[in-house]
């Protein structure tokens, strides 16, 4: 019987037999430097969620000095309130008028600001290039700088000049060729409507066109209209042929003939009332594929609506006057040479209407069609008539 030799290797106590098989041992100075890390680490978390809890995470990065990229995104962030209450530097965006819609109705759940809010007034100008009347508009927002916002709605193709120095100086928002009598004014004015709605302090929104006049001073036109418990939009029932006489029964069930109503194209209302103008999905449609010429649809659609769906607010009467006593199927534009103190003395006289439940002198805060041939008198004149 044979016997094996096994491998030996030397040790300090002379030879150690080596046998097959035998686990192996970390040595005992390599697990004493492991367990010394582990608690190393476990020590380090402890002290780091103490610190963080009692003296915040960015402080504790400024006083070390240390930053990693996590903490670089975080300071790099919007994360301020400004983010939702500052209004856009610009008014230009890519955003679809569905998009765009979408993102102007939403509503928040609390009344109360939590900072300080003035409202004010976007005035909202429809127009197809220039704005020959500018320099008049400058004078009247002149000061006045916290309680207005400016919105015009051209033809794409119209490239604006203002200097930079203007309050009307980028103040295009993206826009789409609008055609009188058609839907497309409906959807330039819902367009207007929902970029002014992006500035959370604009409270009052007016629309105008480039031949309109303001006929008192900034502080009385705010007054008046940040007063009234009314917004100024005319929708009255007229049941002749160009009322009633335009209603299509295939617009039922959403609008019954005793909803429909007629106004004039030029309004004010206010936050609320805007907000259910660029939310409406239920009318839109109706009125888009029902109300065609000769159903002039500016002249029903927004009335009709807001009849149906908040008719407490309404005034209905415009605060923009116009003369149609010259007939026609368009009011009567003023050049230079109708311009004098007679004429303008003249749109204030004679006036009467409901202000705030109250008989009232003062009705028009807006007046048009005015050439633009008419701005020099205009400018002369306006100090002493109109007020600035």
């Amino acid at each position: 019987m044979h016997s094996r030799i096994l491998p030996m290797e030397e040790s300090k106590d002379g030879f150690v037999t080596i046998r097959p098989n035998q686990p192996k041992v970390l040595p005992h100075r390599m697990l004493q430097f492991l367990v010394l890390f582990l608690v190393m680490c476990v020590t380090f978390s402890v002290v780091s969620v103490y610190l963080i809890r009692h003296f915040g995470a960015q402080n504790i990065v400024a006083a070390t000095g240390f930053k990693t990229n996590i903490f670089q995104c975080v300071e790099g962030a919007n994360t301020s309130l400004d983010r939702w209450i500052k209004p856009p530097s610009n008014l230009l965006h890519t955003m679809s008028d569905k998009e765009l819609f979408w993102l102007a109705s939403l509503v928040p759940r609390r009344k109360e600001y939590p900072f300080t809010r003035v409202p004010k007034i976007a005035f909202m100008f429809l127009t197809k290039g220039p704005l020959p009347l500018a320099p008049l508009w400058e004078r009247f927002f002149r000061g006045h700088d916290e309680r207005y916002s400016i919105y015009i709605h051209s033809l794409p193709s119209f490239v604006p000049n203002f200097p930079s120095s203007s309050v009307f100086y980028k103040r295009q928002i993206p826009s789409e060729v609008a055609e009188w009598g058609t839907m497309s004014i409906c959807d330039a004015e819902r367009r207007l409507l929902a970029n002014a709605l992006l500035d959370v302090s604009n409270e009052y929104f007016v629309l105008l066109s480039e031949s309109c006049i303001p006929l008192y001073n900034f502080s009385v036109v705010y007054d008046y209209i940040k007063n009234s418990k009314y917004s100024f939009i005319g929708a009255f029932d007229d049941p002749g042929p160009y009322g009633r006489g335009r209603y299509n029964y295939r617009m039922a069930p959403e609008i019954e003939i005793t909803h429909w109503r007629k106004g004039s194209q030029w309004f004010e209302i206010n936050r609320k009332l805007a907000i259910h103008i660029v939310e409406d999905t239920t009318f839109y449609p109706k009125f888009n594929d029902f109300c065609k010429p000769a159903c002039y649809v500016d002249e029903h659609y927004f009335p009709t609506m807001l009849t149906i769906r908040a008719p407490n607010l309404l005034a209905n009467r415009s605060v923009t006057w116009v003369d149609w006593s010259r007939g026609g199927a368009h009011p009567a534009t003023f050049g230079r040479g109708d311009i004098s103190e007679d004429f303008l003395k003249n749109i204030f006289v004679g006036g009467e209407c409901l202000y705030n439940d109250r008989n009232s002198s003062v009705c028009s805060l807006f007046a048009r069609k005015f050439a633009p041939s008419s701005l020099k008198p205009l400018l002369l004149l306006a100090p002493q008539i109109l007020g600035f």
